[in-house]
């Protein structure tokens, strides 16, 4: 595609470098028309450099190829980000001061605006009103991300991350002209990696968990445009970019963030490997080995079942009318025995812990942790049929985040 990437004069300008390296990289011929403004950001040597084509912004260069009527009418597609509350207001009142304004009145293709700003400026009734009238001309524009801002301030008017602006150009491009970010608007919680049980200042009980998935449910969720936090017990993988991390290394840690991330929240995936039990003592020194004393004796107690508080906490909640329902996502690695098969103990801790959705592996030596591929069924307390979701875990996280928004919108699962 023939893609013009008009870049506004925000602090978010930086993000759109790597917005413009993916499309590059995809294939596509990208224009970069940064506005002046823009250019005290990042300057155009650096637009020039990852686009591979020759920068303006002014639509008295090469006027011989009347650029701010050809762009326009040759682009496949215009992408504005950050859209400023001031580029709104312009292109909403159909302005003409600079080649970017011009080549917006121009386009025959489609066009999509990711709005960044502070949150005052997103909420201004002016700003609102822009959006509409963009939005009922056709213009796709994108609800902003919520989350840290310049400053301290924090709240919705966040750039989206690149790879979800991305998403939704492509999408856009490929004709979906309703196209949304699925996630707009909501927080999203999410645990991952594997909890450890200390034993002493040296060992610990833990599990094999990497991370891997709750990590790539992270970011299928910050690409859907969900604010994000991340609850992260021990990882092998580094958190993703574009997300809140809170850093939790026992279940009992983990209990307290979690309930404590929750309260505001629209959807919870426990996706971490939570220990059931831990040592119902904790030796100050490490337990030393002697040939003179008898092998220790290590007692267990079960660690709180947090999916199960998480759903009786919802459930109060509701009851005191403080929230709007809230989408709570289980996972269970299985293993059968004589006694069941995987399916069925998983629709057994289903229908026992009251959750919205869980989603099953049936785990092994071999199996699920530390691998970068998966195979899950999701199971849902409503009764519909069991979803399959296999490939990488990068696909597999697409698939039970895009289940989630069609359960918060209530959207039969395709089958």
């Amino acid at each position: 595609m023939r893609i013009v990437l008009g870049v506004g004069g925000g602090i978010a300008a930086y993000k759109v470098a790597s917005l413009l390296r993916l499309f590059t990289e995809a294939g596509h011929n990208v224009t970069v028309i940064p506005t002046e403004a823009a250019i005290r950001f990042v300057g155009v040597a650096t637009w020039e450099a990852l686009s591979g084509n020759p920068v303006s912004n002014s639509v008295f260069d090469d006027v011989h190829q009347v650029n701010h009527v050809r762009l326009g009418h040759e682009a496949d597609l215009i992408v504005v980000a950050p859209a400023t509350a001031d580029l709104l207001a312009r292109a909403a009142t159909g302005q003409a001061s600079d080649l970017l304004t011009n080549t917006l009145l121009m386009a025959r293709g489609p066009v999509l605006f990711a709005p960044a700003m502070h949150t005052e400026m997103w909420q201004h009734a002016a700003t609102r009103a822009n959006v509409e009238t963009l939005r009922s001309r056709g213009v796709a524009v994108l609800e902003p991300a919520s989350g840290r801002l310049t400053g301290a301030d924090s709240g919705p008017g966040r750039l989206p991350e690149p790879e979800a602006i991305f998403d939704a150009a492509m999408a856009l491009g490929q004709g979906q002209s309703d196209y949304q970010l699925p996630l707009a608007g909501r927080t999203v919680t999410i645990s991952a990696g594997g909890t450890r049980e200390p034993l002493d200042p040296v060992r610990f009980l833990g599990n094999r968990s990497s991370g891997k998935q709750g990590v790539a449910l992270a970011v299928a969720a910050r690409n859907a445009g969900a604010t994000v936090r991340l609850i992260a017990a021990h990882m092998d993988v580094p958190a993703p970019a574009g997300v809140e991390v809170v850093t939790v290394e026992t279940a009992l840690q983990l209990r307290e963030a979690a309930l404590t991330a929750a309260a505001d929240s629209d959807v919870v995936i426990m996706a971490a490997a939570v220990a059931d039990f831990r040592p119902a003592e904790i030796s100050g020194t490490k337990i030393k080995k002697r040939d003179d004393t008898a092998d220790p004796v290590i007692t267990l107690v079960r660690n709180p079942d947090i999916l199960q508080e998480l759903v009786e906490a919802r459930h109060a909640a509701e009851h005191q009318a403080a929230r709007r329902h809230q989408l709570i996502v289980g996972f269970a690695a299985e293993t059968g025995d004589s006694q069941g098969d995987v399916l069925a103990y998983a629709e057994a801790k289903l229908k026992r812990k009251g959750c919205d959705l869980l989603v099953v592996n049936h785990v092994g030596t071999d199996k699920v942790f530390g691998q970068d591929t998966n195979s899950v069924v999701i199971l849902a307390r409503s009764g519909a049929e069991p979803q399959l979701a296999a490939g990488s875990k990068t696909e597999v996280s697409a698939a039970v985040i895009t289940r989630v928004s069609q359960e918060l919108n209530h959207v039969s699962p395709r089958a």
